[in-house]
């Protein structure tokens, strides 16, 4: 046997120098993430973040929750974040559409599940999830989290990282479908307290509501002796995200 015509050339990687300019190139890329967000979201306050998992089906008990309390987000005068896509994140957007406030669809291009869905009055495309996160964070009022999987993991830890840190001004967090999440809220008691990792207090941030009419009213509860708006203090903060 010729080895010569057994062996697969390697492809010519590219050289530091080019590699590092397609890099440096990225940068403008990112900033122009971050400017067409902050045009297009400025203008949506108040408004409340919504996740859950994309494979959620429209005739899921979980799908028909999302979708009412959008609803009664937006008839209660919050836009609607989500992340653009199929499952919770298209009945976010679906109940926001039909009430009399925005419903904004933050996307990512993935190699698959992400499919815009068409309730989205405002649009908006990333390839980078840590530009997207800024600002599902940035403008929110409210974090509402759904059942989901990795995803909403992630931008559920995103959040209590970023108050727990004082990187961000504090602001409800509603886990919705305590079924669902009792065993993690208890993993987080007997672990992640127990070992010191959080502070038991650390567990405050979180609120565990079944209905939507309470989710609704715990936010307006939240903000009974407050603003909507943040203070000058936690704009401020805010600016380094």
């Amino acid at each position: 046997m010729d080895i010569k015509n057994t062996v697969t050339k390697s492809p010519k990687l590219p050289s530091a120098e080019s590699e590092l300019t397609r890099e440096s190139w990225k940068i403008f890329q990112i900033m122009a993430e971050f400017v067409d967000g902050f045009e297009h979201l400025a203008s949506i306050k108040p408004s409340v973040s919504i996740f859950g998992s994309a494979r959620t089906r429209p005739d899921h008990p979980y799908y028909l929750k999302a979708e009412k309390i959008a609803r009664l987000l937006s008839d209660s005068g919050f836009s609607v974040v989500s992340g653009g896509g199929p499952g919770i994140m298209e009945a976010a957007n679906k109940g926001a559409h039909a009430g009399k406030s925005s419903s904004i669809g933050l996307n990512i291009e993935l190699p698959r599940e992400q499919k815009p869905n068409p309730y989205q009055d405002i649009s908006l495309n990333f390839r980078h999830f840590f530009s997207r996160k800024v600002m599902f964070v940035k403008y929110a009022t409210a974090y509402i989290v759904l059942p989901g999987g990795f995803g909403t993991l992630d931008e559920m830890a995103e959040i209590l990282t970023l108050i727990q840190t004082g990187k961000s001004r504090k602001i409800p967090i509603i886990l919705v479908e305590s079924a669902f999440w009792s065993g993690l809220i208890e993993w987080f008691k007997d672990s992640l307290v127990e070992e010191g990792t959080i502070k038991s207090s650390d567990l405050d941030l979180i609120q565990v509501i079944d209905q939507p009419e309470q989710v609704v009213n715990a936010i307006f509860e939240f903000y009974r002796s407050r603003t909507f708006e943040p203070s000058a203090e936690e704009m401020e903060r805010m600016l380094h995200l």
